[in-house]
């Protein structure tokens, strides 16, 4: 499965080194030296995060509150080299997985960490499918191209998981509109229309069809 994994830490050649071993496991790997620069990208969650505790700006405790109110079921690896009783027990309440004390292997976090990714992600291997050339991680709500995330919005994404589950079913724009928006919206089912534009404009590869009259149907095939 290809992994998308943040690392944060300071110490560059420790950042470059734990990098490379993490990319040889041929998982994506971005890694950042600073709270702030990965403070960016936690609306764009990856599978695991590895925090280092100590930081010269946002401190790991920090960072690990804002990652767990936004996306609470990603997995974070603490790594740190201050007292490992107190920074674990934190850790652990702060919503941290796992725990390594510095100074240690790199082929060590390696390991846990494919644990860590096999415990979280086994049982839903079935969320994650392949739509080519898009891959669908529906835990993550996460459409990929190439491994790039697409940024489809939350409506969008309910759209597409409707349309995946549906596949080859022919639907008007009554019943998309019941089954995406719900029965608490109110106006034009025009916004229907508006909404497969938008998607069609980020997936273009999607076979969306349009059933002049009525409504859409998305083929798979």
């Amino acid at each position: 499965m290809d992994y998308i994994i943040y690392l944060v830490e300071d110490e560059a050649n420790l950042n470059e080194l734990l990098t490379t071993y993490l990319k040889n496991e041929s998982w994506s790997v971005s890694s950042f030296q600073t709270g702030e620069a990965a403070r960016k990208v936690i609306n764009k969650p990856p599978h695991l995060w590895i925090l280092d505790i100590m930081l010269p700006d946002i401190d790991g405790y920090k960072l690990i509150r804002e990652i767990k109110a936004t996306t609470p079921e990603v997995p974070v690896i603490f790594i740190s080299a201050r007292d490992a009783d107190i920074d674990r027990i934190l850790g652990l309440e702060l919503g941290s997985d796992d725990y390594i004390a510095k100074p240690f292997l790199p082929r060590e976090l390696v390991i846990r960490a494919q644990k860590l990714l096999a415990r979280t992600y086994e049982n839903a291997a079935n969320q994650r499918r392949s739509l080519a050339p898009y891959v669908i991680d529906e835990k993550l709500r996460i459409a990929y191209l190439d491994g790039q995330d697409l940024n489809l919005t939350s409506k969008e994404f309910d759209l597409l998981c409707f349309f995946i589950h549906n596949e080859g079913q022919a639907f008007s724009r009554e019943q998309v509109l019941l089954e995406v928006w719900g029965t608490d919206y109110f106006g034009s089912d025009r916004v229907v229309d508006d909404l497969v534009r938008r998607l069609r404009k980020k997936m273009p590869e999607l076979k969306i069809e349009t059933i002049y009259g009525y409504g859409y149907r998305m083929l798979t095939q």
